[in-house]
Formats: structure tokens, C-alpha cells, sequence
């Protein structure tokens, strides 16, 4: 069994209610209607129940009928719904008719949803860009308690059978330059994700150009510092830094290089010092490297939403459904 097959059979064992909140967008529903099929998640469509039917019936996307399909100008929850933003934003400023109109935005509709726990999780970014995505999260959501930034990891799958197989990737999104203290705050956050997603246990190499002070620089001290905080705070995850992308995947340059780093040449979570060589190493894998990108996976909001790139197509959008789906699964134990 590969492992997106493996996240599909979790996220069976537990469906979860994900909301879609740009529901005319054909890739949208042909994802949704997959994710029905395979029966991943329980689906709720935000919009037109008219248009939305009309693009299904069109396309033959049968399953889309056993979706939930929410008009917010005619829900029954729109005043209710109303009322919460403007308790959580009229000290800033936001007013009663702002508020109303506010909720008849799909995005603000369906992150209320999560909110108010009648949905389990959010997607969107297919026709919207991430800081459409993000405000109402931000505002309504909000992020966990402790939690300074969000940040976004990227699940590498070989498409090949290979050492290696699945890595996350993080920071790959939104944080341009970690302090040390946020860097170590991406590592532990990020172990969260690999434990959620993955299902196993997060091996965590924080990258640099430097291997147990090769080199010295200002970039790599701030490295090494991230190591000893997230150590501190979270004593039992395996995590080492500073150590080269080699080092830290390849068994054998792990020997030569750092002969007593825990990680042995098997790290699956890599921590990047900054978003320039997140972002490049995440692209250079999935074009050179011949792997699946899935993510964004946004990390840090007190429930699980997720952003998609405005070139997804349905088969990314079906495995960030599903991906959503297990974060749902793991935030419904916790108390946050």
C-alpha cells in the first residue's frame, strides 16, 4: 500500500466533515465527487445549490448529489453566524452591517462553519489567492495558543518506490526568515504534522550549509540555537541541526559527516532555515525529483484550513481534501 492510499484508508476510518467553499470551480467538484466516492470525507458545498447541481449533472459527477450544498443567503444559520463575527471583531471596528455582508462571502461563510464546529475542516486557494484564504482564518479561527506564525509544510512522495520515500518539507510558505525561536517553533509544529498526516515518527533534521560547525556564519549559529530550543521544549522528538541536506537523508554521508547524530542518515521531516531554500528545495523535488508535492499543509490555527495553489488541479485537490481531513481527525481529541 503507498502512502497516499494509506492517508485515504485513514481519513475512511474516521470521516470527517470538510467544507469547499469554492464550489463552482470544476476542479473543485470533480475532487469532491471523488472524495464522496471513496467515501474520504463527508463533503459540504458552499453556494449556488442551482449552479452547483447544474455543473455536476453537466460534467456526470453523480456523487456530488450526497454533498451537503449550503446557499448562506438562504441558511438558516446566517444570523446566527452573523452574530459571532461581529461578538469576535466589533472591538476592531468591524460593524453589525459589515458583519452581515461579510457572511455571505463563501470564504468567511465556510471558515465560520469551522468555527462554530459545523464543519471539521476548510479548503480553498483553488480560485482564491492565500491571503483571501487566510484573513478569515486569522479573524475567526485564529492560530493555536503559543503559536507566533503560521507556517506551511509540503509532503514529498517518490512516485518511485525508494529510500526516502516521503518527506515533509518545512517552511515552505510563509515565513521569508525564522528567528532561531521561530525556526524551533516549525520544527515542533511540524512533527506534529508528520505524526497526523504520516503516521509515523518525525525524524527532524534542521538544514543548514553546515554540519557540526564545518562552517561558521550568523546563518548557521541561528541554526544551531533552533536545535537547543526546540530540544529544550520538546526533549523527546529525534531532532538535530546544524547538518547538511546529505548528512541528514544519506546513511552513508551521515557516517562521514555526523557519525553521532541520532538521525542516522534517515531524517523524514527537514526544517529549512529560511523560505528561499524551502521553497526552491520543494520546487527542485518536484520537477527533478520525481515526486507528488502535496501542500501547502497550513500549520499553526487553533482548526484545521488549508490553502491551495491556483494551479492545483483535482487530483491535488482530492489529496489536500484528504490531508485536511486526518488534521480533523487529530484536532477532534484535543482541546485547543
Amino acid at each position: 500500500m503507498n502512502i497516499l492510499t494509506e492517508m485515504q484508508h485513514r481519513a475512511q476510518s474516521n470521516k470527517q466533515k470538510i467544507v469547499l467553499p469554492e464550489s463552482t470551480d470544476i476542479r473543485i467538484l470533480c475532487a469532491a465527487n471523488k472524495a464522496i466516492e471513496l467515501n474520504i470525507a463527508n463533503i459540504i458545498l458552499i453556494g449556488d445549490r442551482k449552479q452547483i447541481i447544474d455543473i455536476a449533472s453537466t460534467n456526470n459527477l453523480c456523487f456530488i448529489e450526497y454533498a451537503t450544498i449550503i446557499t448562506p443567503q438562504t441558511s438558516d444559520k446566517l444570523i446566527e453566524y452573523t452574530n459571532e463575527l461581529y461578538r469576535l471583531r466589533h472591538r476592531r471596528h468591524l460593524t453589525y452591517e459589515n458583519a452581515q455582508k461579510l457572511m455571505l462571502n463563501p470564504l468567511y461563510y465556510a471558515t465560520m462553519m469551522v468555527h462554530m464546529a459545523d464543519a471539521n475542516g476548510m479548503l480553498a486557494g483553488a480560485i482564491n489567492t492565500t491571503g483571501d484564504v487566510l484573513k478569515p482564518a486569522l479573524q475567526i479561527v485564529r492560530k493555536q495558543k503559543g503559536v507566533t506564525n503560521i507556517s506551511g509544510a509540503m509532503l514529498l512522495v517518490a512516485k518511485n518506490k525508494q529510500n526516502n520515500s516521503v518527506l515533509l518539507f518545512s517552511d515552505v510558505a510563509a515565513i521569508p526568515n525564522p528567528t532561531s525561536e521561530e525556526l524551533a517553533q516549525i520544527a515542533i509544529i511540524t512533527a506534529q504534522t508528520a505524526k497526523t498526516i504520516l503516521n509515523l515518527e518525525p525524524k527532524i533534521a534542521m538544514l543548514s550549509f553546515s554540519t557540526n560547525s564545518s562552517a561558521n556564519h550568523d546563518m548557521v549559529d541561528k541554526v544551531k540555537q533552533a536545535t537547543l530550543i526546540a530540544k529544550n521544549i520538546a526533549p523527546n522528538l529525534i531532532i538535530d541541526g546544524e547538518i547538511q541536506f546529505d548528512a541528514a537523508i544519506i546513511p552513508e554521508v551521515a557516517k562521514l559527516k555526523a557519525p553521532n547524530s541520532k538521525l542516522n542518515g534517515e531524517a523524514n521531516v527537514l526544517i529549512f532555515p529560511n523560505l528561499d531554500a524551502g521553497n526552491i528545495a520543494c520546487k527542485i523535488a518536484q520537477h527533478l525529483g520525481d515526486r507528488y508535492a502535496i501542500g501547502p499543509i497550513l500549520q499553526g490555527l487553533r482548526r484545521p484550513i488549508n490553502d491551495l495553489s491556483r494551479g492545483c488541479n483535482s487530483d491535488d485537490i482530492l489529496n489536500m481534501i484528504t490531508v485536511t481531513a486526518l488534521q480533523a481527525q487529530q484536532y477532534s481529541t484535543q482541546n485547543i
